[in-house]
């Protein structure tokens, strides 16, 4: 096992340090040397050479190994010189430079990971760093000046304390910033009075805070957060509502307090949970009947939609039209919920006259075979010789509507370009049409968009990188803004989507990391405090996935979530069923914004690699407004147990 480590650790020097520029010899023989297994604790220890941070507890991490290298690098740590670290967490970082330097003294402001930190460096026989407990921000003044001082931890204006314990020379490495990404910046001290600065790369750290968290969990006066803070599984079965079961009518009238608003949005941890869409059912049914929303707004194709919404409106559907929702994976909305929703919309809706009823409406882009059934069948119907010119136009994406990526490989090429101007041409005059009309063209107008931006999407997807996920999303928030410009001023619609689309992407890795948005961002940017943000998780319980695009559904058995989660954090609440409002205690909100590992489930399931493929990190009480918890759930039952599956992997490999 150690000769295994040993490898590891030669890897991770190799393909993780060396091989993105960083050469000094002296710092990548330190980092052959320290085994990063001891910083970490028993679970973390098979993952500790990964290419990432780590949490050690107390909310902390260790960092990613290449930016533990990038700032020592940065601070030009050489022998002889004296080091001070502010922010020592596992002490793997101040362990790395004292196989460089003559003197390290790291502080830590926890008292519990100081001590953890010192023991582990007395344990490998680093007897020249010293791990104290201690308020970083006052520097460590009777051990000044440094050669340099690096901190772990971000921060909006630099202490002034820190820059003063430099040596003329010396180097101060600190990320500065807000929540989001900060810049990792080097100051150097020229003279007495004057300091220079120049930005190294964008990082992402937790906080630098005042005072000492002792061992007791109780803080120093200087910690600005109080000691009266109850621990934070407490403070949110405190501040919670808890729930009865679904099916209790009093279950959806906690969500009243959203009834005012234009769009309510209701998330979802995964694809695949009977409770996440029961929940949904009755909340939407809820805010149809009693607080007038209109528009149901689902993350699904809006031809398969359009047979639901014909449905609710009593109508007959369109001769020859195919089953609806018979792509993979079927059982999103071919399940045992949607029936008896369906039938209660219809219910609602024969009561009222058409222009009062709900609609039931897809966002998404996929469905680009459909999307031109549906254009073409309006167009033979209503204009013959416009049909005639949609088919030229549509004529070289023909080959590939039943495998809408073969198009995505073949555009990419040169010659298919101008097939993006057709499909464009013909959005744009359908949309035109509909605009001259009383709207009784409006779906076919919309299908006709989709054709344009799934045209788009699926020769863009073979690019890579954040282009086509933002198209998507995009798509889906335009989607969204057409029907509430159609319903009119007083227009709400209740949107159903993964937590991965309706959390604002700004408060997660996709928005600060990959630069993706996506539905709940784009909705806030558009409609402000007019938009209701509401998350969904779980703990446990079974799940209705696939193990690979197009396989077939499984019941899987959920993993318990992890320590160091939001999931575990609401799971010791030790509430079954509640509704957080996340912006109605603002130190409890404080307290979630804090970045943690949060579970993301789509139609992909894979338990064995769970911590890599399904956890990112993010920040619980910027990304929703609220969060619906279930403690245990189970998985979604199809309509059928055949289950019919034909498509791409447009979400690969996770299906969100």
């Amino acid at each position: 096992m150690a000769q295994d480590r040993r490898l590891e650790r030669q890897s991770m020097v190799e393909r993780q340090i060396a091989a993105r520029g960083i050469s000094d010899s002296d710092l990548l023989s330190a980092f052959r040397e320290v085994p990063r297994e001891d910083f970490v604790g028993p679970d973390m220890k098979e993952f500790a050479y990964e290419d990432g941070p780590l949490p050690i507890g107390e909310g902390q991490t260790i960092s990613q190994p290449f930016i533990v290298a990038c700032m020592i690098d940065a601070a030009d740590v050489k022998r002889g010189d004296k080091i001070l670290e502010v922010g020592a967490g596992s002490g793997y970082a101040a362990a790395i430079m004292s196989r460089i330097a003559d003197r390290v003294f790291a502080i830590e402001r926890h008292e519990t990971l100081a001590r953890q930190a010192r023991e582990r460096v007395e344990r490998l026989g680093y007897d020249n760093c010293s791990i104290i407990a201690g308020d970083g921000m006052l520097g460590l003044p009777d051990e000044a000046p440094f050669d340099a001082i690096l901190v772990a931890a971000r921060i909006g204006t630099i202490p002034e304390a820190l820059k003063r314990q430099l040596k003329i020379g010396g180097r101060l490495i600190i990320p500065v910033g807000g929540e989001d990404v900060q810049q990792l910046q080097c100051i150097n001290r020229s003279g007495e009075d004057e300091w220079t600065s120049h930005d190294i790369t964008p990082v992402r750290f937790v906080p630098l805070l005042e005072g000492v968290i002792a061992e007791n969990g109780t803080r120093s006066a200087s910690d600005h957060r109080g000691m009266q803070d109850l621990p934070l599984p407490k403070a949110i079965a405190k501040s919670c509502d808890p729930l009865p079961e679904i099916d209790d009518p009093d279950f959806a009238k906690a969500f009243d307090r959203y009834a005012g608003k234009k769009v309510v949005i209701l998330g979802e941890c995964s694809h695949g949970t009977h409770e996440f869409y029961a929940a949904r059912a009755a909340i939407t049914r809820h805010l149809v009947e009693r607080h007038g929303f209109t528009i149901i707004a689902v993350e699904g194709d809006w031809p398969d939609a359009a047979a639901y919404d014909r449905f609710i409106r009593g109508q007959e559907q369109r001769d020859g039209a195919p089953t609806p929702f018979q792509r993979f994976p079927t059982w999103m909305w071919r399940n045992t919920v949607m029936p008896d929703l369906l039938r209660e919309l219809r219910d609602i809706n024969a009561k009222r006259p058409s222009g009062d009823q709900a609609g039931f409406y897809g966002l998404d882009i996929y469905n680009m075979s459909g999307s031109i059934e549906a254009v073409l069948a309006y167009l033979d119907e209503n204009d013959p010789e416009a049909a005639a010119v949609a088919r030229e136009r549509y004529g070289c994406l023909t080959p590939w509507q039943a495998d809408p990526a073969t198009y995505g490989r073949a555009a990419i090429q040169k010659g298919y370009a101008e097939c993006e101007k057709a499909v464009l041409d013909q959005c744009r005059d359908l949309l035109n049409e509909a605009l001259e009309k009383d709207g009784g063209s409006f779906s076919a107008a919309m299908n006709a968009r989709l054709v344009a931006s799934a045209e788009r999407y699926y020769r863009i997807m073979y690019y890579g990188g954040a282009a086509s996920w933002n198209l998507r999303d995009s798509h889906m928030a335009d989607t969204l803004e057409h029907l509430l410009e159609q319903g009119g001023r007083h227009a709400k619609a209740v949107v159903w989507a993964h937590n991965s689309h309706i959390g604002d992407a700004r408060a997660t890795e996709m928005g600060a990391v990959r630069d993706e948005h996506n539905i709940g961002q784009l909705a806030r940017e558009r409609w402000g405090d007019d938009v209701a943000l509401i998350g969904f998780g779980t703990h446990t319980g079974t799940v209705s996935a696939a193990s690979d695009w197009d396989g077939e559904r499984e019941e899987k058995n959920v993993n318990p979530s992890r320590r160091d989660s939001y999931e575990r954090l609401c799971h010791d609440s030790g509430v079954e069923r509640f509704l957080l409002d996340l912006k109605a205690d603002k130190m409890l909100s404080d307290r979630l914004a804090e970045p943690l590992l949060e579970r993301f489930i789509g139609v992909i399931y894979r338990p064995e690699t769970e911590r890599w493929s399904h956890y990112s990190e993010a920040s619980l009480s910027r990304q929703f407004d609220a969060y619906c918890w279930f403690d245990q759930t189970h998985a979604l039952k199809p309509l059928s147990d055949r289950e019919p599956h034909s498509g791409v992997a447009e979400t690969y490999p996770f299906g969100v």
